[in-house]
């Protein structure tokens, strides 16, 4: 064990620490500062599968029992334990109480709960009539995390508790970190006595983690490391006495930096004296989050999922201020950034009021892309130490050009707009020139399916690309690049006509996957009927086979559309809103085949006929796979696809089957793939809730640069009373209520900026319209004031 002296700074921090703790009021424990905010507990079934404690530079995942296995496949069975991007600090920690000879291990806990933003693993010793809980949340900003453990003695005898906490410390790499001469080596352990904790260092880099108690004199060892890997263990152990009917608590720190040990050290000694005070900062912050957008509607379980989806969200932040501060994709296996992940999800995210976040994965997003592609295109996912592992599938340099013109509408920040124009610009001229060899206006390459071969002309890469000349024809138009405008607006109608000319299959009542050769799509016939074989899906196998025997009977020497795999994104033309409205319809009766109780399959050739009623948990393969998985991406898009063609009721009904997922398996959040299976927490889940709800259902379609709003509420026919609140708009912070009763409804409208103007329903003929409070400003549809109401006749 290493030895060395403390270097010099941690003797002075520590007399700080030391004065300001025995000069503060008595410590509140975490219970007590919670014990109003919303809380869900977890079903018994999972308290073996993972949690996450969530923070935007440390986060810790383990399971809801209180132990800490290997899980996970991007770094196989590294991506639980204690993580401070770009590297990990620990694969978890054990706890052990003995009392006499007798040991109990904190690692089998009866009951889970999730908060906002904290958790509790509640566990029980009959024996020796213990009630144990231990406690964590994770300071905004810190690397580390607070652990605290409150032990209720409820015997009649006075009991002498040891206390054990074993930590099994591993620095090393995140995912490519090799990439980035990021080389795991051995970790070293030393004990520093002057404020009782642990310090382990890599020994060939600069990465350290800090650990202890806040117990005095306690005892220090060596422990034997029991996790794969090239990490270590050491043990604090310590005694409490507590009297029958008492309770006691004590707290537990870990810290980190990839720096250097002063970093480490000075977090440890900041959580140790401000934990109690950071908690409280922290739930505040979360009881804003809950207050923007704030849901109420008749559905309850919708409105508790929207709620903690605002939460989720938040999980997701990560900050590597040396590389930027973004939202991540998921949790535990993608803790890092994506383009297309996020060129969802910020549009939701935008939605309910975390803008700072949605600017500075932008920046993030393009910044990288600049210096990875200098052209433009946007990158696909990146490591957290800043390494690119793929620069870009095709569909997501166009979302690019779809989400800047989005949250320009919110935000109305002209430096938003000027500093990423040149980006849309750019990339939607590599696009075309790069990747659309025949000219046809649909580009070739990868989109959303990561299906081998499919990399031709794909449905959604063309519906993206056309929404994106759509998107950047708006941002010329505020650029003042009148020309620009047009030359967008002319290559976004005749997309949307080639679309629902050449994409369309009359006989499939759907569009097709993909156009390519008769070659190609033999091939995927060939590797589909293999998937559909193993998956025992007949019905899929004999349609592939008639759609082979089709092209060996007519083939072609052209390119030409093919439905073979029914992947979702065939609903990408409904979800854009350029489908014609015939083939909408046609085309949103035919994806009602691919759902199950929790939303749409990803690829439509894995359902079968027990989908309709298979609402149990997923059985997902051994190696990690999507295949036979139900999404909440392709459900949210279904949802939003039903919404623009006026189908608000089956809306709803996408949305309910996603709320179906919400705390199935980990309280207060929502899988990525239904209703348990993947990622514990998904980033672009937002996207499918807030999306419908706030700019579909509320109708709520912002031009913050014009100072304008329109308002174009379209509700389920469920809901007859419905609000949101504190919906932020750039400077504007708006509020809307809609109540119907029989055949009128009522719909109002508070802002804080009453000299922005609300344009109610434009383009529709509205029958028995009165306006009740406002100012019309030259038409009777055109509204301003703090306080704008309105009632009219459905007709």
């Amino acid at each position: 064990m290493d030895q060395k002296a403390p270097f010099p700074l941690l003797a002075a921090l520590s007399l700080s620490v030391m004065f300001s703790s025995c000069s503060g009021p008595s410590e509140t424990t975490f219970k007590e500062l919670l014990a109003e905010s919303p809380s869900i507990e977890g079903a018994t079934a999972y308290l073996p599968s993972p949690y996450v404690t969530a923070g935007d530079r440390v986060y810790m995942v383990g399971h809801q029992d209180g132990s800490f296995p290997e899980i996970g496949w991007h770094i196989t069975g590294e991506m639980g334990g204690i993580w401070d991007h770009p590297i990990k600090l620990m694969d978890g920690f054990d706890i052990e109480l003995t009392v006499g000879d007798n040991r109990f291990s904190l690692d089998s806990a009866s009951t889970f709960v999730n908060y906002p933003m904290a958790n509790v693993h509640y566990f029980e010793w009959p024996e020796q009539n213990l009630l144990i809980e231990r406690w964590q949340y994770v300071p905004d900003g810190a690397e580390g995390i607070a652990i605290q453990v409150l032990i209720h003695n409820e015997g009649s005898s006075d009991l002498d508790i040891g206390m054990k906490v074993i930590s099994h410390v591993d620095l090393r790499p995140t995912w490519l970190g090799e990439e980035g001469d990021m080389i795991d080596s051995e970790d070293l352990l030393r004990f520093d006595e002057e404020i009782d904790t642990w310090i382990a260092k890599d020994s060939l880099n600069p990465w350290f983690t800090v650990f202890g108690t806040d117990q005095e004199g306690s005892t220090a060892a060596t422990e034997e490391n029991p996790y794969e890997g090239l990490g270590i263990s050491a043990s604090t152990s310590f005694t409490q006495q507590i009297a029958s009917g008492s309770s006691s608590s004590w707290n537990y720190t870990v810290a980190g930096s990839y720096l250097g040990e002063a970093e480490a050290v000075r977090t440890y000694l900041q959580i140790d004296t401000y934990r109690t005070i950071w908690c409280k900062q922290k739930r505040d912050r979360y009881q804003r989050l809950a207050n923007q957008s704030k849901l109420t509607i008749p559905d309850q379980d919708l409105q508790e999922a929207f709620e903690w989806l605002k939460y989720n969200s938040d999980w997701l932040v990560r900050d590597v201020p040396e590389i930027g501060r973004g939202m991540t994709a998921g949790i535990p296996d993608y803790p890092w950034w994506f383009g297309v992940d996020s060129e969802y999800a910020l549009q939701g995210y935008m939605a309910i009021g975390q803008s700072d976040v949605v600017e500075s994965t932008i920046r993030l997003l393009d910044s990288m892309s600049g210096v990875t592609n200098k052209n433009g295109r946007i990158i696909h996912e990146m490591s957290s130490n800043g390494v690119v592992f793929n620069p870009g599938n095709i569909n997501e340099t166009p979302q690019f050009a779809t989400l800047i013109a989005e949250i320009y509408r919110w935000n109305g920040d002209e430096d938003f707009l000027k500093r990423y124009y040149p980006t849309v610009k750019a990339g939607l001229q590599w696009l075309m020139d790069e990747n659309d060899a025949d000219g046809n206006l649909f580009p070739d390459g990868f989109g959303m399916m990561e299906i081998h071969g499919l990399n031709s002309e794909m449905i959604d890469v063309a519906a993206y690309t056309q929404q994106a000349f759509t998107a950047a024809a708006f941002l010329a138009a505020e650029m003042g690049e009148s020309d620009q405008q047009a030359e967008y607006e002319r290559m976004a109608a005749e997309l949307a006509i080639r679309i629902n000319q050449d994409f369309w299959s009359e006989e499939f009542s759907s569009y097709a996957d993909f156009i390519g050769t008769d070659e190609q799509a033999l091939h995927l016939i060939d590797d589909a009927i293999v998937r559909a074989d193993t998956l025992d899906k007949p019905w899929a196998i004999e349609e592939l086979r008639q759609t082979r025997a089709a092209i060996l009977a007519n083939p072609s020497d052209e390119p030409r559309p093919f439905v073979l795999h029914h992947n979702w994104v065939v609903n990408t033309p409904m979800e854009v809103g350029i489908a014609d409205p015939d083939k909408a319809m046609k085309a949103l009766k035919t994806a009602e085949q691919f759902v199950n109780p929790f939303g749409v399959f990803v690829t439509g050739i894995d359902r079968d006929e027990s989908a309709g009623s298979d609402d149990g948990s997923f059985a997902g393969s051994k190696a990690f796979s999507y295949t036979g998985a139900v999404m909440t991406l392709p459900t949210g898009v279904q949802a939003i696809a039903e919404n623009n063609y006026g189908r608000t009721d089956q809306a709803l009904d996408y949305l309910k089957r996603m709320t179906r997922s919400f705390s199935y398996a980990l309280p207060g959040s929502m899988y990525e793939v239904s209703p348990d299976y993947g990622m514990i927490c998904q980033a672009w889940n937002i996207y499918s809730f807030a999306v419908p709800i706030i700019r579909q259902f509320f109708g709520i379609q912002p031009h913050a640069s014009k100072e304008v709003i329109t308002l174009s509420p379209m509700m389920p026919s469920d809901w007859e009373t419905a609000s949101v609140e504190q919906v932020l708009i750039g400077p504007n912070e708006i509020s809307v209520s809609y109540n119907r009763s029989g055949n009128s409804v009522t719909i109002e409208l508070i802002q804080t900026k009453g000299n922005w103007t609300v344009e109610i329903f434009p383009g529709l003929e509205l029958q028995d319209l009165t306006i009740l409070s406002g100012t019309p400003v030259g038409d009777d549809k055109k509204l301003t004031g703090n306080r704008i109401s309105f009632s009219n006749t459905i007709p």
